[in-house]
């Protein structure tokens, strides 16, 4: 149960995060500029233990690069981007329903790489625990979708690379769940997971930045970088910490399950911080997540 706990404070400060992130977004500060801000604090923040744990870092196995490049160049960098890019090119409604799939890739990839059976049980129970998810989002997709035009947009140029992207997110976020649970089977800690992860983020990241000049956009305001520095300590780091110490205890099953607290966490964090309301159906949904959770736990599924 502890290590849920820990998953679930994560998603906390993922929620916190949001608060910082979006309005930054509205302001006109690029996805692209943030992401990459965010990477190079991060890799600044780890140099010390790269650079003490060389040793340790040039014996890593060959498996392990390519765990690395799966958690920090597609969860850590392509993720991000393209899961915000595609709120530009579609419904924001049908991207949220879509990034519910994620749970299910997790479920899919620790079957196939980890080993990790699936009982019918289990499945049962991440199945309300996914109907919570869903009826927690509910009302940041049902009034979009209400008014969504199913017609020639659905099924135009802009909209299937939104769809794409959407789901390069969902893969890229689930994959990075189950390949981070297998570098923690190897042995190694928190600390060198993340390092790894920001470090190979930020190679993807320079070398986008290089391509893509005209979208980073930099400046030099003070508010705007330390509202990313907040960010990297909130998100990247405690977020982080927090996130592979939980992992390190569970299974990736398990902590997809526990990933779904985050919506639960950021509508909790617009009641509290912004006054927005719980609904009846969000609390039903909080009530089947945590039903759903606690039972996978109790029964050991």
């Amino acid at each position: 149960m502890l290590g849920v706990f820990f998953v679930i404070i994560a998603g906390l400060l993922w929620a916190v995060d949001t608060l910082i992130r979006y309005p930054l977004l509205f302001s006109g500060i690029s996805a692209e500029r943030i992401v990459f801000t965010e990477h190079l604090f991060l890799v600044l923040f780890f140099l010390p233990l790269l650079f003490k744990d060389r040793r340790v870092i040039w014996q890593t196995k060959i498996s392990s690069i390519f765990y690395f490049i799966v958690i920090g160049v597609f969860g850590s960098a392509i993720g991000t981007l393209c899961f915000t890019k595609a709120f530009t090119m579609i419904n924001p409604s049908l991207v949220i329903l879509l990034q519910k799939l994620q749970p299910i890739i997790s479920f899919t990839l620790a079957s196939l790489f980890l080993g990790e059976k699936m009982k019918k049980p289990f499945l049962c129970w991440a199945g309300v625990a996914l109907l919570g998810g869903l009826l927690i989002s509910s009302p940041d997709i049902l009034p979009g979708l209400s008014n969504f035009d199913f017609k020639m947009g659905f099924l135009s140029q802009t909209a299937m690379m939104g769809y794409l992207l959407t789901m390069v997110a969902v893969v890229s976020w689930g994959a990075s769940t189950v390949f981070g649970k297998k570098l923690t089977a190897q042995g190694l800690d928190g600390s060198h997971i993340m390092a790894g992860r920001f470090l190979f983020g930020f190679i993807f990241m320079a070398f986008y930045a290089y391509a893509n000049k005209g979208l980073m956009h930099f400046d030099w305001q003070a508010i705007v970088w330390g509202k990313i520095l907040l960010m990297v300590l909130l998100s990247g780091l405690l977020g982080m910490y927090f996130y592979y110490k939980g992992l390190k205890t569970i299974s990736a099953r398990v902590c997809a399950i526990a990933e779904m607290f985050f919506p639960l966490s950021a509508v909790t964090i617009n009641w509290v911080f912004l006054g927005a309301k719980l609904t009846p159906v969000q609390m039903i949904g909080a009530g089947l997540l945590t039903l759903g959770s606690a039972v996978i736990q109790l029964k050991h599924y």
